[in-house]
């Protein structure tokens, strides 16, 4: 071909000594013409070799099949005719170009099937070397089929696989939704070539290899599935060196994908093996049953390794998510895990009690974090103690977002948390009123919830007593307070919780705080006014006079200079305080004003005793508790 080939090109280079540049363009045209009839003689004989091939396999199939059939009735095996010979020598020769027989029209099955049979029925002959042959021409073939089988099991259309949560909880759409998508992801015409395929590879002795190879990919494909929707292994080695805020962010994902193996995964895992192994109910459950377990395993091991990390409270909301996740998709496992799954079952119940305890413990951790607040530095301004904005908050979002299932968790592990809340706060002793939230009509959660807000309400007494001013330690007790009832008030979960009785009690304490401020201040102001001594038969005593206005100018200064710095931030108790202030304060000192001011002298002895008019007290009195610096600058002329 090469002698032929350079004339050729020599040639073409003298016909163009006139226009070289044309000659160059021509010279692989010519080329190409001297390699096309080759190349095109080559392909022509192949396609007569392979179609003489598949016209003789298929002419022998016939044949074949007839020479079957005697070997399968007869009770011995007939001599072996030479076109038995012909037809492995055919057959080994096409495997031999490494390329698949016709399997599109299913003769490629049919040759398989053949092959397995003759090796069967002969096995027992004395034509080993044929046998041996048949042997590694079966052999070869059902590597192809198994590789066929694979590569067909790998080319799942993921986006059908993945009926995610956009259908809802209604089970009618879950279901339209995995008929939609063919409940495997796969094509209506790839099922049935898998399911013969695996028939070939058991009936052909290659049941391990097709399991195997099922297996194997099947499980890979739920993996990457898993990982398309955010889901990660992690080890419990993993798990206790990651930051909480790292692993937090798995939760969500581990979520959804358990979500999605209960709920669509497993039963279309449950239907796609029995459709590719139909025939074969046993294997079928096998491998359903190791294919489901491992994933099964593998999500409840995420479970697991976040149970056996350090729990605080913070930490109770991701876990009150696992166990609903985990309660609530309990019932679809029914629908699809038979009865041998009861391990799997147990595995699931162990892991949602364990999660379950942990909750238990990290809402009674609460107890701890309000004995473990220590702070002997008192809140500026009397304002709401941090312990109490956190505790109520966290009771709040317990209640409005968990209620049901903490009041679950609390039903099944009452006894955990019995033990882990022996202590009492000290209020319960002798408090009739106390101790009747206890009752056995109450739920676990209640009672627990009772208790930290007892707890939480002894605490801040403590802290009250920082305070050297009684007054302020009133406004602290009163800001808490009513800081508490405002939140119990606002969640209609936990104020329905409370029956009104612990609300009831707390507006008790409050009024009395009320009481108390008002006689350690605003009682000892009225004291100024006091009318006592100031008539001595019958004419006013002006020296006394005079120091009661003296003393009443500077005690309010200094109470208004003082209780201006204090804070109240709940605009309605805020309010309820200068209207409580200037109903006893303003009608008592105009009523003195206007009774004895007339006896001082008119000019410097008026302005320098009568620092303040009805309408100043009243001004100064809406200067309190909002934590500024008082100031008598707003004082009228």
């Amino acid at each position: 071909m090469e002698e032929n080939h350079k004339p050729a090109t020599s040639s073409s280079f003298k016909k163009g000594d006139d226009k070289e540049e044309s000659s160059e363009v021509e010279k692989p045209d010519k080329e190409t013409k001297s390699e096309q009839p080759q190349s095109q003689d080559i392909d022509d004989k192949e396609k007569e070799e392979r179609a003489g091939i598949k016209h003789t396999l298929q002419k022998s199939y016939d044949d074949i099949e007839t020479f079957l059939s005697k070997l399968e009735n007869d009770a011995e095996a007939p001599d072996i005719p030479d076109f038995v010979h012909k037809y492995v020598d055919l057959v080994e020769k096409k495997l031999s170009k490494h390329e698949p027989l016709f399997h599109d029209d299913g003769s490629f099955l049919k040759v398989v099937d053949q092959i397995s049979r003759l090796y069967k029925h002969l096995s027992d002959s004395d034509k080993a070397p044929l046998i041996n042959r048949i042997g590694q021409i079966q052999q070869q073939a059902m590597c192809y089929l198994e590789d066929e089988f694979r590569s067909l099991l790998e080319e799942p259309d993921l986006k059908q696989e993945v009926v995610a949560d956009q259908h809802g909880e209604d089970q009618s759409t879950l279901d339209q939704s995995k008929e939609e998508s063919n409940f495997s992801g796969y094509s209506y015409q790839v099922i049935p070539k898998l399911n013969k395929i695996a028939k070939e590879m058991i009936f052909g002795g290659y049941e391990s290899e097709c399991c195997e190879a099922y297996m194997v990919t099947r499980r890979n494909i739920i993996d990457e599935t898993l990982n398309k929707l955010g889901y990660e292994k992690i080890s419990i080695d993993e798990a206790q060196k990651m930051q909480w805020e790292a692993l937090e962010k798995n939760i969500p994902p581990w979520i959804k994908a358990f979500k999605q193996c209960t709920k669509v995964y497993f039963s279309n895992e449950c239907r796609l093996v029995e459709t590719v192994f139909s025939g074969y109910p046993s294997l079928s459950t096998n491998l359903f049953s190791n294919i489901v377990r491992g994933v099964f395993l593998q999500l409840l091991n995420f479970v697991e390794a976040v149970a056996t990390i350090k729990r605080s409270t913070e930490k109770l909301f991701k876990f009150l998510d696992i166990y609903d996740t985990l309660r609530d998709n309990l019932s679809s496992l029914d629908g699809v895990l038979p009865k041998w799954a009861e391990e799997l079952r147990n595995e699931m119940t162990t892991t949602r009690c364990r999660i379950g305890e942990m909750a238990i413990f990290i809402f009674c951790d609460l107890e701890n974090a309000i004995k473990s607040d220590t702070e002997k530095t008192p809140v500026p301004g009397g304002a709401v103690h941090p312990l109490t904005r956190y505790t109520m908050n966290y009771l709040k979002y317990a209640c409005d977002e968990y209620k049901e299932t903490i009041e679950k968790v609390f039903k099944d592990h009452s006894k955990i948390e019995r033990a882990n809340s022996t202590n009492k706060p000290r209020s319960y002793e002798g408090d009739s009123e106390r101790n009747k939230y206890d009752d056995e009509d109450q739920s676990p959660f209640v009672g627990q919830v009772l208790r930290i807000l007892d707890l939480l309400d002894s605490a801040l007494e403590a802290k009250s007593k920082l305070y050297k001013d009684i007054a302020l330690s009133c406004i602290f007790m009163m800001n808490n307070g009513r800081y508490m009832l405002q939140k119990i008030k606002s969640s209609a979960e936990i104020h329905q919780a409370m029956k009104d009785t612990w609300c009831r009690k707390t507006s008790s304490d409050l009024r009395n705080y009320h009481q108390t401020y008002k006689r350690e201040t605003w009682m000892k102001l009225l004291g100024c006014l006091n009318v006592e001594g100031l008539n001595v038969n019958g004419k006013v005593v002006k020296p006394v006079l005079k120091e009661r206005f003296k003393s009443f100018n500077a005690m309010f200064d200094d109470i208004h200079r003082t209780q201006s710095l204090w804070v109240v931030n709940d605009k309605q108790l805020q309010s309820e305080l200068r209207v409580s202030i200037s109903a006893i304060v303003i009608p008592a000192y105009r009523s003195f004003l206007a009774r004895f001011s007339g006896y001082l002298d008119p000019g410097r002895q008026t302005e320098k005793y009568i620092k303040f008019q009805p309408e100043d007290i009243e001004t100064f009195i809406d200067d309190l508790f909002d934590g500024n610096s008082g100031s008598m600058s707003r004082k009228k002329p």
